[in-house]
């Protein structure tokens, strides 16, 4: 009986230098999570999940648009995810990976999954604002969110091909990142649908929108609202909240999220589309959201992670008006500043944890 296809770890693979075969993978997975370091916990867990023959395991959201939450996901798909990376990215085996996500959520995982499937040499690293510190070595691929971006640029020279998720990419770091030699693109996916389905350049050539990987493609609902097609990693069509233009089956443009639209006096304002046009003047964290009003029904107001040292809350909101790309509706009618956003369990901010501390 042919083995199930998570069995099949390609010979190549290595797990901080050391070759392993699929016998070898709960050894390891039992010594991570008795003997390892905190971080490599959750990577020894899933490592005793893969090794086991349930044909499926258990991954939790992010938490990052609603409640967090566990969903049920097939090695299988899992492995058909890995495969559709490596032949879009052209990824070869022996080529050098980093993980430095959090293995606790889906793009940590996907990391080693795609290492095991696809026979790269993966090196494993405690999760940091500063991942590439920790040694001085070259790599062809690696995942970061936009902060480790942000916080690398003087070092990601060493790496050949980035992808960046888990949050928006702002201008600014767009801009710092079409600097480097390095190829950047930002992803587009959830834990649903086994990290990226589509990935946009940001880097050497930049794009307007999202090419899909190889084997999925895109319709919109009524809603204008994307619904992904993507038979070899889940069973059922993805409907996503996301609101989007439609370029061809297999390209979009992303405009934002349609349960994020605030109706604030019956105009109909999309915080990410504001949020892109801030993130010129606005250089920390910071997010807009819509808070209730008498008048208007949701008021339009802008929170920002600052020291309390550098708050200027006057001076933000007059350059703010200054802003020729933002409409007069675009302009929040308050500043909130907090010294430290709630944020989930991967990291990212957790805006209505926020929102509830500031205005309740």
């Amino acid at each position: 009986m042919e083995n199930p296809s998570w069995h099949n770890i390609h010979p190549d693979f290595r797990f901080n230098g050391a070759p392993l075969v699929f016998g070898d993978l709960s050894e390891l997975g039992y010594s991570l999570t008795k003997e390892g370091a905190p971080f490599e916990t959750p990577l020894g867990e899933f490592l005793l999940d893969w090794a086991s023959d349930t044909s499926t395991l258990e991954v939790n959201t992010s938490g990052s648009t609603g409640k967090p939450k566990k969903i049920t996901l097939k090695k299988e798909q899992m492995v058909n995810s890995a495969l559709a990376t490596g032949a879009y990215f052209q990824l070869r085996p022996k080529q050098t990976a980093l993980l430095c996500l959090p293995s606790t959520g889906i793009a940590g995982k996907m990391m080693l999954v795609r290492a095991m499937v696809l026979g790269l040499h993966l090196d494993v690293v405690e999760p940091s604002s500063t991942p590439l510190d920790n040694n001085g070595k070259d790599y062809d691929f690696v995942a970061m969110v936009p902060m480790q971006a942000k916080k690398s640029l003087d070092q990601l020279h060493r790496v050949n091909t980035l992808i960046v998720g888990g949050a928006t990419v702002d201008v600014t770091l767009k801009n710092q990142l079409g600097l480097l030699p390095t190829k950047v693109y930002e992803t587009y996916g959830m834990t649903e649908t086994i990290t990226h389905i589509a990935v946009k350049e940001i880097a050497p050539e930049p794009q307007d929108y999202f090419e899909t990987l190889p084997g999925i493609s895109v319709t919109t609902d009524e809603r204008g609202c994307l619904v992904i097609n993507a038979p070899k990693i889940s069973e059922e069509k993805v409907i996503t909240n996301d609101l989007v233009e439609l370029v061809t089956e297999n390209r979009f443009k992303w405009l934002g999220r349609f349960d994020s639209i605030i109706n604030s006096g019956g105009i109909k304002l999309v915080p990410e589309a504001i949020e892109e046009k801030l993130s010129t003047i606005i250089k920390t964290r910071f997010f807009v959201a819509g808070i209730p009003d008498e008048t208007l029904g949701r008021q339009l107001v802008l929170v920002v992670e600052a020291k309390p040292e550098t708050r200027g809350e006057d001076q933000l909101l007059n350059q703010i008006k200054a802003l020729k790309t933002l409409s007069k509706y675009e302009v929040p009618k308050k500043v909130f500043v907090v010294n430290a956003f709630s944020e989930t369990s991967t990291k990212k901010i957790d805006r209505s944890k926020t929102l509830a501390s500031i205005i309740f």
